[in-house]
């Protein structure tokens, strides 16, 4: 992957829980944590946490999966996908990311 070129990339799964009720508050900013929770053959399964007052107040796991758009498939991580990401995987939390998949 080249600079300034992106993968192709969908969004096979999400799942989203509403911990808790959200409050607008002008000029707020919310933060957001991001972790990867499993590398798989062909998908990257994230865990992310929106947070107001240090609380969560949602959570998501996201399953994202590299697609070859010449072949209309999935396809294997390659070996610097598999660097950027396994940078910010979190063996600790293995455990959120469900079932084990693709």
């Amino acid at each position: 992957m080249g600079p300034g070129r992106q993968p192709a990339v969908i969004l096979a799964r999400l799942e989203v829980d509403y911990r808790r009720q959200l409050y607008y508050r002008v000029g707020e900013v919310l933060p957001v944590r991001s972790r990867v929770l499993r590398l798989g053959t062909t998908s990257v399964t994230m865990h992310q946490e929106l947070r107001q007052d240090g609380e969560a107040a949602i959570e998501l796991v996201a399953v994202c999966v590299m697609v070859d758009p010449a072949a209309g498939r999935a396809r294997p991580l390659t070996d610097e996908e598999r660097a950027y990401w396994g940078a910010y995987l979190d063996p600790e939390a293995a455990r959120l990311s469900g079932p084990s998949r693709g």
